[in-house]
């Protein structure tokens, strides 16, 4: 039983980590719920409480980078929310096109959500572009956090 617990927790962290670039997945939570799990799995004796508690604030602290990332690109050159629920179905769809939707569709989805709101091409770009580089900027601080969850995991589990 302690090794298929060891697989899952193992298999969450995994799964965590491509949820972290692809948003249909919860990334930061499911690393963090294998951190978890981890711990629990062996008592907190090589992974201590703090470590978990610490995973959990970094989750957490994706969650926030995730919901301002996007918004503060946008915000950046005033664009509506038009913009950022174009980019967030934009991302949505680009899970189902592959790599390049789901890097270029976030882009679209902006471009056209802020044309639909103010019926100008060149502000309507300009929000598209920031836009996405606000999602990139998040999901690339988020990737960060990810690995600085995994490093503290692999820490403890290395040096107890």
């Amino acid at each position: 039983m302690t090794v298929f617990l060891w697989v899952l927790a193992v298999a969450m962290m995994a799964i965590g980590v491509a949820g972290t670039i692809l948003p249909a997945l919860p990334g930061p939570t499911l690393v963090f719920a294998g951190i978890a799990l981890a711990a629990w799995i062996d008592d907190f004796a090589r992974i201590s409480w703090w470590v978990v508690a610490a995973a959990g604030i970094l989750a957490a602290l994706s969650w926030i980078v995730d919901l301002a990332a996007g918004a503060a690109g946008a915000k950046r050159v005033g664009a509506s929310p038009w913009a950022i629920a174009g980019a967030a179905i934009g991302t949505v769809a680009g899970v189902f096109t592959g790599f390049v939707g789901l890097l270029f569709l976030p882009l679209a989805g902006a471009a056209i959500g802020e044309y639909l709101a103010k019926r100008d091409v060149l502000v309507a770009g300009k929000a598209g572009v920031a836009t996405w580089l606000g999602l990139l900027v998040g999901t690339a601080l988020k990737v960060a956090i990810v690995f600085a969850m995994l490093g503290l995991f692999a820490g403890s589990l290395i040096f107890n």
